[in-house]
This record gives C-alpha cells, structure tokens and sequence, in this order.
C-alpha cells in the first residue's frame, strides 16, 4: 500500500496538484479542533465546519481526549494559541465512537495474539495501561471532561473560548455539549 501512496504522490507533484492547498502555518480562523482519528471524520469534519485547507489546525487523537496536563493534545493546543494565533477550540467528538467503549481488557488479549510478552504487558499494567487505554462510555459526559481539562489548564489563557460539540457521523449534524 504504501508503495502505491508513493507513486500517486509522484504523480501529484508532478502535477502540481498541490497548488489549491497552499497556505501558511498560521489557521485563518484562529481556530484549532481537537477530534477523534476516525476515519469517516477525514473529509466529514471539514465539510460538515465549513473548513477548507488552512482555516483551522486540527488534531486528532483516539477518542479526541485529553488524558493528561501534559499529553500531546494539550501539547499541540499550546502550540496553536501562543506560536499560530488560535483563540477558540472546538473539541468534536462524533457518534459511534469506537473509544466508547475501549479497554485494556478488551487489547490485552490482541496484544499476546501479536507477540507482546506477558513480562511487558506486566511492566505496562504497573505503569498504568489500563487507565492510558481506557476510553470512556458516555460520548456526553467525555465532551464535557474534554472541555473543561482545556479551560481548566493552568496553561491555557481565560480568554481562550472552549466549547464542545457531538457530530453525527453519518450526516455531519452538529450537536453542542453544555
């Protein structure tokens, strides 16, 4: 598969395909979205916002959570408000979320079907792997976490607006979470 991206990617550059997407660094908007990886939020998500290339930094983890003050998606939305200008995040969850109902348990199994030793998993279940995997089962109720570990970080300026929102992730339907 990758040989294949490898070779459309030629063919793009060689077309100058790229040229309706360029843009610089800084989001036209002054907006960042944090947002789960699913899949069916790739072209969903900016279509259903109204974004195009270069309106909005987006980041995406499993779930669009924020574990802790110092993971990648705080990280990333520091980044945004002090180095690109972003003064409003939305943190869009979507519905049937596979990190709904994500577990340890449920891994732990794959994980030695693939060839990870007991011994590490062992060493990973005392550094706290269940809670790292853990999902959450009220998409609601993890908008509402999500958002308040924004505004709450002790990083973040007050007059950041955070606000959190649930889409439809068949029809794009925006639904906010107060």
């Amino acid at each position: 598969m990758i040989d294949d991206i490898l070779q459309f990617n030629s063919r793009f550059v060689d077309g100058k395909g790229y040229e309706p997407y360029v843009t610089d660094k800084y989001p036209a908007k002054k907006l960042a979205v944090l947002t789960c990886m699913d899949t069916r939020l790739t072209e969903l998500l900016p279509k259903a916002l109204g974004l195009r290339n270069g309106d909005a930094k987006i980041i995406k983890n499993a779930g669009g959570l924020i574990l802790s003050e110092t993971d990648s998606a705080i990280r990333s939305l520091l980044v945004a408000i002090y180095e690109l200008g972003v003064c409003e995040v939305m943190v869009v969850h979507h519905s049937t979320c596979g990190a709904c109902h994500m577990s340890y348990s449920e891994f732990k199994p794959h994980m030695l079907e693939r060839g990870i030793s007991p011994e590490t998993l062992s060493d990973w279940e005392e550094k706290g792997i269940a809670g790292w995997l853990e999902g959450f089962h009220d998409t609601e109720a993890s908008v509402r976490k999500t958002v308040a570990a924004i505004r709450n970080h002790p990083l973040v300026p007050a007059d950041v607006v955070v606000r959190g929102f649930i889409i439809d992730s068949v029809t794009g339907e925006l639904t906010e979470c107060k």
